[in-house]
């Protein structure tokens, strides 16, 4: 029982981009953790610097966490068509934004996904 609980709460270890990151959250039901990709574009064509602050938000990232799934109607779990490590297309403006550890994440539902890249 505790070992269980003990495994419940440790830290996932995750290869991302060369390097490894501790992810403390589990996201409930067909909740997806994100990280969005930066983006080096900070010139457009026309040779003007663009500001953070007029920058677009990112629409594509890679998946970090997965719930187990969504419950449908019979109460079973159907299973999440995405997995760690995948890069998806989502939203403009879909998700909730939190921050651990100086690296920001986006936590959205898997209908916000459009797709795998």
């Amino acid at each position: 029982m505790l070992k269980s609980t003990l495994e419940k709460f440790t830290y996932k270890k995750l290869a991302l981009g060369g390097m490894k990151m501790a992810v403390k959250m589990k996201p409930l039901g067909d909740r997806v953790v994100i990280e969005p990709s930066e983006d080096d574009a900070e010139k457009s064509a026309g040779g003007i610097y663009i500001p953070d602050t007029a920058k677009e938000k990112p629409q594509k990232g890679k998946v970090v966490a997965v719930g187990p799934g969504r419950v449908n109607d019979d109460g079973k779990i159907l299973d999440m068509p995405v997995k760690v490590g995948d890069v998806v297309v989502y939203s403009k403006y879909a998700g909730t934004e939190y921050s651990e550890n100086g690296t920001e994440y986006l936590i959205v539902k898997e209908s916000d996904i459009l797709a795998i890249v």
